[in-house]
């Protein structure tokens, strides 16, 4: 099948053919250039102000070097960011409602080294209707720069339209990691992008391929989606993805549209390899809710990192990740039966874990020599069980390089899930018996630095105080798995089961497993831990965007008298003031949680 790239080379083609109306045609040029063959490579490290032992970091030992423990580089990587609505196509079905970055979909790719500040200046013009909007930094840590975490209420007031906030903060971790809208569900409409932090490497390869994100994709616009998942209605509610794309790809079947909607014919996302290179994968579930399993056919895959933290590698045919989970992967590429063109794959889970109409997405893999216009028959593995536990890998495998022993908990915590439904028929979830609710104009880290932590019980807070290490119990009584991210840290993950868990077992306590992301399964049990080391105010979530704009949201706050008081009013100032002008004057429809 010919995409409609396949057209912007000849004028003629693209008047007289009916596969690609002009409209989708400029809409999938939006489309960002990873997954393309003249995509290029990441390098090992940005090449300026190197210390010495050739690096931007010196000469070091990832084994026995803290990770989180940054140097000082003295180098800030400057981005300029406008955030406005578009049309999307692609998977050649033309969406009017998207929201792009500088006019690109998914949003670019910002890269930094391990110590670097990163300042990224965001401007609003998402309008018709007009919106807020806040950028979220998943999996750094803020050390230091908890304002700009990025979440409304909670870190800052909304970005208003036509108003502008810089965000600054340092590359306190190294590895693969995105960035998405953390206002409502408008990540789910296209408002993310890859972020990578070079550091230093505890596996040898030979090139870095740079971002492949995972997606499910929704042909519908995200507010109309909050609207029907929140409803009481099962049929509203049970809102399947439209496709699955790999790095913004994969051509949808135009005779399933049925409302005379503008569709044409798109590309599959293509990668070109050479047999005998090891080659870097960065994975990247930035999905809405889908869970994804990744494979490339006949290709054994080699776990290297999961979120921010590098593990001992074990090899595999098939990664899971939840939505907000990313892997390192690494692989040689071998040809399968005689063939150098070989289908790589991302499968959303079918019926319990996310539902999709079109769950298998696909992208192009040529080896050597292989035709650029080759369309791979190569068989996939398997499909994993759908048994309903929507889990992780097991725990045991994934054992960080860089040890660090479980400290015995200052304090423990229990969180149970559940859904109601609400007074006016909204259904929700709730997180020990409360759903989260957004105050745009009264961020917590501004009240808290008012030494204000007296708040309203549906602004889920949780003052830790100056405890040393929390641990955290967590029941799902639904029906639904829930990625669990945190926000300022990562966790150690302790016990991950159906079984309720037993009050002391605990996965290799002498280097457990750490992740800023982790799959809570259906009626199923999770215990992680974290360090109170990094003051402030964090969300704990789930990162399905329909379960967050559920309500499916905590604050845990952490030693609020050591919060660094002396920029927050000027942070707060630079969006609040303006915030709260536009919402004196307009009606803001906040439908959902909030973020």
């Amino acid at each position: 099948m010919k995409g409609c790239a396949a057209f912007v080379a000849s004028a003629l083609a693209t008047l007289t053919s009916a596969a690609c109306p002009p409209r989708v045609q400029e809409a999938q040029n939006r489309t960002f250039h990873w997954g393309t063959l003249g995509a290029g490579k990441l390098p090992k490290f940005l090449r300026n102000n190197p210390l010495p032992g050739g690096t931007p970091w010196g000469n070091i030992n990832p084994k026995t070097v803290n990770p989180r423990i940054p140097p000082t580089t003295g180098v800030t990587r400057k981005y300029d960011f406008t955030i406005s609505r578009g049309s999307l196509a692609p998977d050649g079905y033309l969406k009017e409602s998207g929201i792009l970055i500088n006019g690109q979909f998914p949003g670019p790719t910002i890269e930094a080294n391990w110590g670097d500040m990163i300042e990224v200046k965001v401007t609003n013009q998402i309008t018709a209707p007009d919106e807020g909007t806040a950028l979220h930094w998943h999996g750094l840590f803020q050390n230091g720069s908890a304002w700009y975490d990025g979440v409304p209420s909670v870190s800052q007031c909304p970005i208003a339209p036509g108003a502008s906030f810089t965000y600054k903060f340092q590359a306190g971790v190294f590895g693969t990691s995105w960035y998405h809208s953390h206002y409502s569900a408008q990540a789910a409409g296209g408002l993310f992008g890859p972020l990578v932090v070079y550091g230093p490497s505890h596996v040898d390869y030979d090139e870095d391929i740079g971002p492949v994100m995972l997606t499910d994709w929704f042909h519908k616009d995200y507010f109309q989606i909050v609207k029907n998942v929140m409803s009481n209605n099962s049929t509203l509610w049970a809102n399947p993805s439209d496709n699955t794309l790999i790095n913004g790809r994969m051509p949808y079947n135009c005779s399933q549209v049925t409302d005379g909607t503008p569709c044409g014919d798109a590309p599959y996302a293509k990668f070109r390899f050479q047999t005998g290179k090891t080659y870097k994968l960065r994975l990247i579930n930035a999905g809405a809710a889908g869970m994804e399993y990744f494979s490339i056919d006949g290709q054994t895959l080699q776990i290297v990192a999961n979120d921010l933290t590098d593990i001992e590698p074990y090899n595999t045919t098939v990664v899971t990740l939840s939505v907000g989970q990313r892997s390192d992967v690494l692989f040689t590429p071998k040809a399968v039966n005689g063939t150098k063109a070989i289908w790589m794959r991302t499968l959303q889970s079918g019926k319990f874990c996310q539902r999709a109409s079109n769950p298998a997405g696909r992208a192009i893999v040529l080896l050597d020599g292989a035709s650029d216009n080759t369309i791979p028959k190569t068989t996939a593995y398997p499909a994993p069980v759908d048994d309903g536990t929507c889990k992780n890998d097991p725990l045991e495998l994934s054992v960080p390089f860089y040890e660090e022993e479980l400290p015995a908990p200052s304090t423990t915590i229990q969180i149970t899930v559940n859904t109601i439904v609400n007074a006016t028929g909204h259904q929700l979830y709730t997180m020990n018996g409360s759903p989260f609710m957004a105050n745009y104009n009264n961020p917590l880290l501004g009240l808290a630095y008012q030494k204000n932590y007296s708040y309203p019980t549906q602004w889920n807070t949780y003052n830790f105080g100056s405890n040393s290490s929390v641990r955290v119990v967590i029941w799902n009584n639904s029906s639904g798995p829930h990625p669990m991210h945190i926000h300022g840290h990562d966790m150690y993950v302790l016990y991950d089961g159906n079984d309720k868990w037993d009050g002391s077992t605990v996965v290799n306590p002498s280097n457990p497993p750490r992740r800023d992301t982790h799959n809570l399964r259906p009626h199923g049990w999770m215990v992680m831990q974290y360090n109170l080391d990094n003051p402030g105010v964090w969300p704990f979530h789930c990162h399905i965007a329909w379960h967050l704009s559920m309500g499916m949201y905590v604050n845990l706050m952490e030693n609020p008298a050591d919060i660094d008081q002396s920029v927050i009013p000027s942070m707060m100032a630079q969006t609040c003031d303006a915030w709260n002008q536009y919402s004196s004057t307009h009606v803001v429809e906040q439908i959902d949680s909030g973020v």
